[in-house]
């Protein structure tokens, strides 16, 4: 009886890690595909999908700075992403 609990255990183990594998791998990949993506491509993908931004040259690039740190939060979007549109909008 104690050997089947313990056989059990170590295939519960093994399914959660192989879960946790799993999951890490996928955010590697989800990472490489937002690496590639253009300060226009996530600012369409990010901002644009719920309202129409101003024209990048209504602020400076320190507005744009603080815009950007503000609306990270609400988009939940990662700083690299942030950094990349906050670049785009500042040309």
């Amino acid at each position: 009886m104690i050997t089947k609990n313990i056989k059990n255990r170590t295939w519960l183990l093994i399914a959660v890690f192989s879960c946790i594998a799993v999951s890490i791998m996928n955010s590697c990949a989800e990472t490489q595909k937002v690496a590639s993506k253009s300060g226009a491509q996530l600012w369409a993908e990010n901002c644009q999908r719920c309202h129409n931004t101003p024209s990048p040259s209504a602020f400076s690039h320190e507005q744009w700075v603080t815009i950007g740190m503000h609306m990270q939060t609400r988009a939940m979007i990662t700083n690299k992403e942030r950094d990349k549109i906050v670049a785009f909008l500042s040309q």
